[in-house]
């Protein structure tokens, strides 16, 4: 706040003006009754009278012009501050519409997100139940190859004891005909007596 001797006016002419006045009629008053004639005290009395009043008018005058230099300065410091108001005023406004325009962007974005989400989660579900199918499905074959294996174990099992069961018998079939040549080859040959 600004001391008060900076917002102290100063002393105008006019009131230095009716302050010598004043004075000046102080001294004719004085000067009047020092020589004691009553037509120099009456006449000093007028001038007096006369002196004060216009000093009286020139204060007056000076009043009211302050005043009115008080009431202009309060005038303008009142619409300054209504210029301030009404600045601070659109740039609150303006201020408001852009976090306005940024929440309803940001919304909008979230918006956006949250369907994009809904989709992936969506997507998400179907994949997972596909896996599962899929998975299902990988091990009702896992177990069907087992079987399968098993199987196949088995049957090449009886394979192997088929090809050996067939090489036996290919080898009795071997012994057979050549046991069956030499019966025939003995049938052949003259008998021979024994003595």
């Amino acid at each position: 706040m600004a001391s008060p001797n900076a917002r102290r006016r100063q002393r105008s002419t006019r009131i230095t003006v009716a302050v010598a006045l004043i004075t000046i009629a102080a001294l004719v008053v004085f000067s009047a009754l020092l020589t004691g004639s009553l037509i120099l005290v009456s006449v000093a009395s007028v001038v007096a009278l006369v002196l004060g009043a216009a000093a009286t008018k020139i204060t007056h005058s000076e009043l009211m012009q302050s005043r009115r230099d008080a009431a202009r300065d309060r005038a303008q410091q009142a619409q300054a501050y209504r210029d301030l108001t009404d600045e601070r005023t659109a740039e609150s406004k303006k201020f408001a519409e852009t976090m306005t325009e940024r929440i309803s962007a940001r919304q909008k974005l979230i918006h956006e997100l949250e369907g994009e989400l809904a989709a992936a989660q969506r997507k998400v579900a179907e994949t997972t139940l596909k896996l599962g199918n899929e998975s299902r499905r990988a091990d009702q074959a896992q177990v069907r190859l087992s079987g399968e294996s098993a199987r196949l174990e088995e049957a090449e099992e009886r394979a192997a004891e088929a090809i050996v069961a067939v090489a036996d018998l290919e080898q009795q079939v071997t012994d057979l005909k050549a046991e069956l040549a030499a019966w025939e080859d003995a049938a052949a040959m003259p008998v021979r007596k024994r003595a």
